[in-house]
């Protein structure tokens, strides 16, 4: 049987001592970066691995990516990590999917963090917000949003997206 405190007082400091510790060491941050992929070619950043369907439909389909983040729309810019994951096509009615990815940063001051989002993409042409759910390195304890949007000059064979991140962290 576990043994309880005898002095309830000293709980209570050892609370308020965590949390005013706890949000002196928060910060947040805001990181803006280029998502580069391609969907077709030899080089293809992304591809379906998982398709039940002989037709148009495309519920159900898996892709994996990993994809260039840059700090230019431009394709040669600086490359300053990688997006790496998964979405799954999981609405009947529309073309939503479902991502789960990985930010591994690999430049700068942010090389060897990470930051995990999770959302839905509902349409490629407008502004897609996603959850941070957690990270690793800089970003321990991670949680915030990511707006993204396609930008102009994208192809079919290649999507440039614009990322905005809003990331409150302990560091």
């Amino acid at each position: 049987m576990a043994s309880r405190p005898s002095n309830p007082s000293s709980l209570l400091f050892l609370f308020l001592f965590m949390t005013i510790s706890g949000i002196a060491a928060q910060k947040t941050t805001h990181l803006h970066f280029y998502f580069h992929e391609t969907v077709r070619g030899p080089d293809a950043t992304s591809i379906v691995v998982a398709s039940l369907h002989k037709n148009s439909s495309t519920f159900g389909d898996i892709h994996v990516f990993d994809n260039a983040l840059r700090d230019s729309a431009d394709p040669s810019s600086k490359l300053i990590g990688r997006a790496q994951g998964l979405a799954a096509s999981s609405s009947l009615a529309d073309l939503s999917a479902l991502t789960a990815i990985n930010l591994v940063f690999t430049a700068g001051e942010l090389n060897g963090s990470t930051l995990t989002l999770f959302g839905r993409v509902a349409e490629v042409t407008g502004t897609v917000d996603r959850s941070i759910i957690g990270g690793s390195g800089l970003f321990r304890l991670a949680r915030g949003f990511v707006l993204s949007r396609t930008v102009v000059g994208s192809t079919a064979t290649t999507v440039v997206a614009e990322f905005d991140v809003y990331v409150t962290h302990y560091y």
